[in-house]
């Protein structure tokens, strides 16, 4: 498997979105029909549903207690970030301001001095009772150094989902100069799901499967502001990323009867993206840029990565994405812009409907096809006049 780069050396060929295109179904089904369920397992629960299998990423200009309150009240969930401003600072919209507008030049050297600032452990706190509060399900996120000590605070404030998050995830992290997340430990004593990401790999996913999570987050290097690949060279286009943990979460189910959902997460800002992710394996998808867009963003039509403001090897950037309209219409419209960017709920029943899918279990068997092309053909007119899908 693979092809020849040079003596002695193969290398495997990946697809990302734009080399695929899914095929209509023998059967058709009303777009109105079918159900986009997401369920989260929960050991001392019910499964945690969610009407629609989307979650919006933990990034400072995308979450905050506002959106996150209104994205549960629209049946998805919204993932807080604990290590960002609105935990380092009690009134994070000053911040938000100065990071909206600082020139391109200087972002980078403004965002690492703000990201100096220390996490106030009570701000934490604070910020899961306000989501609560509001009648929202709470979702926050660490990097895993910091998860032990966060995710104590956050679950006894009341937080529903722990999300434990870094560039790459392992079991195995080896290190001689600071103490390594016992990932196994620390699922096994929260009572609340943990969700652990992020990996692309299937031997990886399966370990990180055996240490308890609920969920596995899948995506190196695809965000709309994250600049890993290029800093680090490191990443696998999506498509082949997803299928191949979906084949890990299908193993690890034969040999163990726990299903463990996998979350497509980055790289999808249409709805043609996110339906891809669905029939490529994924239980639901994780998204940033998309509603960096929204009214009720806290980036105010700007969004930049997690690990942009790293004080010594920056990955990410601030990207402008304009806010195009409210959240209830980038996840079910109506649309009011041509590219694929608002409805995306709509998107995805209607592309169920088409590929005859009645679930999200059906939608996962879908064909797809090699299509390179899927993106192009025919569309010369849109390219030149930069509408539709040939937005740039």
């Amino acid at each position: 498997m693979g092809m020849w780069i040079g003596r002695n050396r193969k290398a495997r060929v990946t697809y990302g979105f734009d080399e695929i295109a899914l095929v209509p179904g023998r059967v058709t089904i009303n777009p109105n029909e079918v159900d986009t369920t997401f369920r989260l397992p929960r050991r001392e629960a019910a499964p945690l549903d969610l009407k629609i299998p989307i979650l919006a990423s933990a990034m400072d200009g995308v979450v905050d207690v506002r959106f996150a309150v209104e994205m549960s009240k629209l049946g998805g969930l919204a993932v807080l970030n604990l290590e960002g401003v609105q935990t380092r600072y009690k009134n994070p919209s000053e911040v938000l301001e100065k990071i909206v507008q600082t020139d391109k030049n200087e972002i980078t050297a403004l965002l690492q001095k703000i990201y100096q600032e220390p996490v106030q452990p009570e701000l934490i706190g604070a910020r899961v009772r306000q989501i609560k509060d509001g009648g929202a399900i709470a979702a926050v996120s660490s990097i895993p150094q910091r998860a032990a000590e966060f995710g104590a605070i956050a679950q006894e404030a009341g937080a529903d989902v722990f999300v434990v998050q870094s560039t790459v995830s392992t079991v195995q992290h080896i290190s001689s100069e600071y103490k390594s997340l016992d990932l196994a430990k620390f699922c096994r004593e929260m009572r609340i799901p943990v969700i652990v990401g992020n990996t692309v790999g299937y031997d990886v996913t399966f370990e990180i499967m055996s240490c308890g999570p609920a969920a596995v987050l899948v995506g190196v290097g695809p965000g709309a502001a994250c600049t890993s690949r290029g800093v680090l060279g490191l990443g696998v286009p999506q498509v082949t990323a997803t299928v191949d943990c979906a084949a890990a979460r299908d193993a690890y189910f034969k040999k163990t009867s726990r299903f463990v959902p996998i979350i497509t997460d980055g790289g999808m800002s249409k709805g043609g993206d996110v339906c891809k992710a669905f029939a490529c394996g994924a239980d639901a998808v994780m998204v940033g840029s998309a509603f960096a867009k929204a009214h009720e963003a806290p980036g105010r039509g700007y969004h930049w990565g997690m690990a942009t403001p790293h004080a010594n090897l920056p990955r990410g950037t601030r990207i402008r994405v304009g806010a195009t309209g409210s959240l209830k219409q980038i996840l079910f419209g109506p649309a009011e812009v041509d590219d694929g960017s608002q409805n995306l709920v709509g998107a995805i029943t209607t592309c169920m409907g088409n590929v005859g899918a009645r679930d999200l279990a059906e939608f996962q068997q879908t064909e797809i096809i090699i299509a390179p092309s899927i993106k192009t053909e025919g569309k010369l007119f849109q390219t030149v006049q930069n509408v539709g899908m040939g937005t740039r």
